[in-house]
């Protein structure tokens, strides 16, 4: 076997990994990535960018479709499911080439391939070909999707997003297990590609959406687009020949019905990559999920002894916020204080925002409405609906509503949840405003251009402020365009 002595070992080489990778190296040459599959993140691999890719074919082909309000007429739109496919993959094969070429520059010596186990917490051995002494370690090895046992009875026709990008073409049919961010943006979008869709859910969540009356306000939306259940009862779940049979209580009806589709999507959330880490092995304390314990400010491990430990994580594989930019940033702290330690610093975290791509969109920012009732300090929701909104009516997208949350005594604005046109943007806006500390009224002090879907925000603004009771702010609306302007 093989002997390598590095000063930081990384384990896995995705968003996390690769961040921690050249954080780490600012403060040594010493540096080992090792990825135990193929190089190449979740992100452009089977999650962000193959997800939009068929979001866009997918609000492409209902644009086209939905142009009488705007005095066109549509004819017959044939979908080539073939084609659409092929363009997700080539596009998808693009963005897994660029992570690929620049794990190809980094030096030969600080990349190894092969599955890891450690051996304490010095030292790790690679596929029983190389054994790695190490100094300080990153476990950055990601998730995997978990697909729950009364699925896997579908056998060879579950498919999860790890697998359901290499389709050769679409389907005629899909059942979708839960409604959760992936859930939601895949199933509309396959909808509107003429794939019968029917969405399951347990436990009545839907696009992780906490505020209750956007949540119902979200479901009545997208129900009405397809078939959508958040509190379904399934009795049965076989595979059939080459179809996966659901036998379920139908949501209007109450009648019970089996149905026939050509695949479950088990969309109902993954499981960090811990298995034979022999993590024990390494003086960490675990939570009940195997998971290590840790600092969310320096991503170091907790210690199960006195001595800190040189142990750190980072990305999806902490059980924290699934999401791209969280698992760069935690791979940056946790490279920078791998390569620096003892001597350890905060890193920055960035306010919670979360956007779900469905039509119409889902943005989280700030504190959810759960922690902000636990504010002693009390609370004011300032609210819109967007029926009213003069740039969405323009647009024909008047759909949607949102909550936007301030704290009493310093005006505060606490955080937000909507389901709005556009809300990508509108949550960008917010999420900087609420790391920014401001408050509603230096919000509102803000320039609003007329007409835009902002002017929807301010309106909102204005309301959460009038609750606050903060001074009023000048209205400047246009009036002739009605509220929401």
């Amino acid at each position: 076997m093989q002997e390598c002595h590095v000063d930081v070992a990384i384990v896995g080489a995705g968003s996390a990994g690769l961040s921690a990778y050249r954080a780490a190296k600012r403060h040594t040459d010493a540096v080992m990535l090792i990825e135990g599959g193929e190089h190449g993140t979740t992100c452009a691999r089977t999650g962000c960018m193959p997800s939009k890719l068929l979001i866009a074919a997918a609000n492409a082909i209902h644009r086209a479709r939905h142009i009488e309000p705007f005095g066109g007429r549509a004819g017959p739109i044939d979908i080539d499911g073939k084609a659409v496919m092929a363009r997700v993959q080539r596009e998808r094969r693009r963005f897994f080439e660029s992570i690929q070429g620049s794990v190809a520059d980094f030096p030969d010596e600080d990349v190894l391939q092969g599955k890891v186990r450690f051996e304490g917490p010095g030292a790790l051995v690679v596929d029983d070909h190389t054994r790695v002494h190490f100094s300080r370690a990153v476990i950055a090895t990601g998730t995997s999707p978990h697909v729950p046992e009364p699925f896997q009875a579908a056998g060879d026709r579950v498919v999860t997003t790890d697998t359901l990008f290499d389709w050769p073409e679409l389907p005629d049919s899909v059942a979708i297990m839960g409604p959760g961010v992936i859930g939601l943006e895949l199933g509309q979008a396959l909808a509107r590609l003429d794939v019968r869709v029917r969405m399951f859910g347990r436990s009545g969540g839907l696009g992780g959406l906490k505020d209750e009356a956007i949540r119902d306000r979200a479901e009545a939306l997208f129900a009405s687009q397809f078939y959508l259940d958040t509190r379904a009862e399934i009795h049965a779940v076989s595979q059939d020949d080459n179809e996966v049979a659901v036998t379920f209580v139908e949501r209007s009806t109450g009648e019970t019905l089996t149905e026939r589709f050509d695949y479950l999507l088990a969309a109902t959330g993954r499981r960090p990559n811990l298995q034979g880490l022999d993590l024990d092995r390494l003086g960490i304390e675990t939570d009940e999920h195997g998971v290590p314990r840790h600092d969310r400010y320096t991503m170091q491990c907790h210690s199960t002894t006195q001595a800190p430990s040189p142990i750190f994580i980072a990305g999806d594989v902490d059980r924290a916020d699934p999401l791209l930019h969280e698992a760069t940033d935690e791979g940056r702290i946790a490279g920078d204080n791998a390569g620096r330690f003892p001597n350890l610093r905060t890193g920055h975290r960035r306010v919670p925002f979360t956007v779900v791509f469905s039509e119409p969109q889902i943005a989280q920012v700030g504190m959810s409405l759960s922690e902000v009732e636990a504010n002693p300090q009390g609370y004011a929701i300032g609210t819109l609906d967007f029926a009213s909104q003069g740039r969405a009516r323009v647009m024909n997208v008047h759909e949607g509503a949102m909550n936007l949350y301030g704290e009493y005594g310093t005006g505060r604005f606490l955080g937000a949840e909507l389901v709005a046109p556009e809300a990508e943007h509108l949550g960008h806006l917010l999420a900087w405003a609420c790391q920014q500390r401001l408050t509603v009224q230096e919000m509102l002090n803000m320039p609003f251009y007329h007409p835009t879907l902002e002017e929807g925000l301010r309106t909102a603004l204005r309301d959460l402020g009038a609750k606050l009771l903060l001074e009023e702010a000048p209205v400047d609306q246009c009036t002739e365009c009605g509220p929401g302007t």
